[in-house]
């Protein structure tokens, strides 16, 4: 009973009206999860009386958006996601903000944890400090720290790319080797060329300290967040030689957005309050974070890089080889920060003395991160986002061309993995070049440098970049396999069902937040395989479509021809792709008698490449969602059109979920990579949503032949 002096639920002066509940459901991919938690959290709420309006932001956008007059009746929102969700718009409100997998898992819990959880007071960004803080025990979201990351990583990456590949394309078809590296002649077309992509370099490191800080501070914390970067890359404005470079970045950038988080909880006059986001946080924040870093940080930095000089002078008398691995080391730690540019301006000032040596250590080092960084992205896919994957071909050609800023996305994501790793190798191939004596003329690095003849002793300079690029690869893969092993030993993101399911061959955007991967963003953050391989002939002996014998029957109207309540998925599921019971017992064999079972719809031009897509998908992470179901899907030209599959297996075949079920429902969906627009992800969300409903998944189990299946798939709309 409510006391009368209590404020009844929802707000009301009258009776006690019915709860009312919001929730924002959300991951980096957008794909199962997203639809699965919106599910789960409305299936709870109905059992419980509770009105709950939920607005889920997948790949194919917002959906069920909350609107304001929501906002205004809602008595909490709950924010299951792992990605950033605006919550500038629940100022006033009590707020719980969980990872994606608790809706899935407690969505009950929720529901009674929102009710106690703390009132939002403003900052509005996705990833304030106060917003995060209001876990209320769901324990399961990302912290703060790696999210505001891997947004400045995601919104990054797109200006290394372009900046590197212009700077590489313009030296290699315009530049001339010469004394004081490769120039390319003034006032040339690519003269211009390679400005424009010294200007995506320039903003490179203000933009990663700029986006760091936002997520942190939301807008106020921009303008401090990317000037404190540009300061840090800035040498000159405290007496350095070379600016702080990705790790001034940041430095500053998370800076940036604690100093303005703690600005906001000054209290002010209320007249003050309108101009404080737009005029006197962001002044006050600059003045204090650039004139801090120029006093107080960039003092250490100048005097680490004037005395790292006299060091290395000191040891040119000492063994080559332990010369050559200390300037590989260097070289590899902070890619254009003060470290890295004491090693290059210390081998290039020995260059005029006549000593080519030590600039043929530092040449062999320049391009091994790069590269490395690169080759881990072949060699270990499933560890890497899309957009990493993309960002790792990019890596691998600004590698060549000696740009060792084409490893920034990978170690500012990952500095704990990815800077030790590019260390060693780093120090692998300058102990190498040393050893052998490798000369380098000009001061610049990288394979190209042997090419246009600026080397002596070839062999062994590419012999030292390949075992240098090998090393940093094999130890990359090994220490981000044993962080993510860690990770998901411990109740962090992602689980009931493991990897978020991501078409094989599809390239995923980055985003606020998507990390990178996030991403990456990403977010990174964004997920696909991009291994899809150009479609292939199947070998000899290899399973070959299914008869014509096996083709629909005539008297069956093709389904474009059906009525469209009859229809399900839009057609792409038919009685002819529903088998009642697989023989198979293995997920491979699984995979391959789905693709048959595709293929007698002569929708499929090539098993094998179906299933060889399929299963490369397969192992970037497993579309087993947990509660015995699995959805494999592929994106290939070895389909024709749009088809979706279904079979079940009455003992369960063993498909990686992370809830440890067998698969017992099994979708395979298949579209060619010229599929228009994003109709793989409305099947994937329609079946993520409906496959939650535990009296659908029965009536599935219990329906006894293909006629029944289908009539029971035609719920899912």
């Amino acid at each position: 009973m409510t006391h009368p002096a209590d404020p009844p639920i929802g707000g009301s002066s009258g009776e006690q009206k019915k709860l009312k509940l919001l929730a924002v459901t959300a991951c980096p991919t957008g794909i199962a999860h997203t639809y699965m938690a919106a599910e789960k959290l409305s299936q709870a709420a109905e059992s419980l009386g509770i009105d709950m309006k939920v607005e889920t932001q997948g790949s194919i956008g917002a959906e069920n958006v909350l609107t304001d007059n929501d906002v205004r009746d809602a008595d909490g929102i709950i924010i299951a996601a792992d990605k950033d969700v605006d919550r500038g718009r629940f100022v006033g409100k009590r707020v719980l903000s969980v990872g994606v997998s608790e809706g899935i898992s407690h969505p009950e819990q929720l529901i009674e944890q929102v009710q106690g959880a703390p009132v939002h007071g403003g900052g509005g960004g996705g990833g304030s400090a106060e917003a995060a803080s209001t876990g209320g025990g769901g324990g399961k979201e990302r912290s703060l720290a790696y999210k505001a990351l891997m947004n400045g990583v995601s919104y990054m990456i797109p200006f290394v790319v372009v900046g590197g590949l212009l700077i590489a394309i313009s030296l290699a078809l315009g530049g001339d080797a010469t004394a004081k590296g490769y120039v390319i002649p003034e006032g040339t077309f690519w003269a211009h060329v390679n400005a424009i992509g010294v200007i995506g370099f320039t903003l490179m490191v203000p933009i990663l300290s700029g986006y760091i800080a936002y997520a942190i501070g939301d807008r106020p914390a921009l303008v401090p967040g990317m000037i404190g970067g540009w300061i840090a890359n800035t040498g000159e404005l405290y007496d350095s030689k070379a600016g702080a470079g990705f790790i001034g970045a940041i430095v500053t950038g998370f800076l940036a957005g604690y100093l303005v988080l703690w600005i906001k909880k000054v209290k002010v006059p209320k007249f003050a309050q309108p101009i404080m986001p737009i005029i006197v946080i962001p002044i006050v924040a600059t003045t204090a974070l650039g004139l801090f870093f120029i006093y107080v940080i960039g003092k250490p930095i100048s005097w680490i890089f004037e005395h790292l000089t006299d060091w290395l002078s000191g040891m040119t008398g000492t063994s080559a080889i332990l010369l050559g691995a200390i300037l590989g080391l260097m070289i590899a730690f902070d890619m254009g920060g003060p470290v890295n540019k004491t090693a290059f301006l210390f081998g290039t000032g020995l260059i005029a003395t006549g000593n080519q040596t030590v600039m043929g250590m530092c040449a062999a080092a320049i391009p091994v991160m790069p590269l490395g960084q690169g080759l881990a992205t072949l060699i270990r896919r499933r560890l890497y986002s899309q957009q990493e994957r993309e960002t790792g071909m990019a890596a691998l050609f600004m590698g060549m061309f000696g740009i060792s800023e084409g490893a920034i996305p990978f170690a500012a994501a990952r500095p704990a993995q990815v800077i030790p790793a590019n260390m060693l190798g780093g120090a692998v191939a300058g102990a190498i070049a040393g050893l052998a004596s490798v000369k380098d003329a000009v001061p610049h690095g990288g394979p190209i440098v042997a090419v246009l003849g600026a080397v002596g002793g070839v062999p062994m300079f590419f012999l030292a970049i390949a075992c240098g690029t090998v090393v940093t690869a094999l130890a990359t893969v090994t220490l981000v396999d044993i962080s993510e092993r860690k990770r998901r030993g411990a109740p962090v993101v992602d689980v009931p069902g493991g990897p978020e399911p991501a078409l094989a061959g599809v390239g995923a955007g980055t985003g606020v937040g998507a990390g990178v991967g996030s991403g990456a963003s990403a977010g990174a953050g964004a997920v696909g395989s991009g291994a899809s391989a150009a479609p292939q002939k199947a070998p000899a002996g290899a399973v070959a479509p299914a008869p014509a014998a096996a083709a629909v029957p005539a008297a069956a109207p093709a389904p474009e021809e059906q009525d469209e309540d009859d229809e399900v998925l839009s057609g792409y599921l038919t009685e002819q792709t529903v088998k009642v019971q697989l023989d198979s017992a293995d997920k491979d064999s699984a995979i391959r008698e789905m693709a048959n079972l595709l293929a007698a719809t002569g929708k499929v031009d090539d098993v094998e490449e179906l299933v060889r897509t399929a299963l490369r998908r397969e192992e970037q992470g497993t579309t087993g969602l947990g509660e015995e179901i699995a959805i494999p899907h592929a994106k290939t030209d070895a389909v024709t059109s749009p088809v979706v599959g279904f079979a079940r297996s009455a003992e369960g075949i063993e498909w990686g979920a992370l809830d440890g079920t067998k698969a017992k429902l099994i979708f395979m969906i298949s579209v060619p990579e010229a599929a228009a627009g994003d109709e793989h992800l409305r099947i994937l969300a329609l079946l993520s949503r409906k496959l939650m409903d535990t009296g659908f998944r029965e009536r599935l189990e219990a329906a006894p032949d293909e006629a029944a299946i289908l009539e029971v798939l035609r719920e899912v709309r």
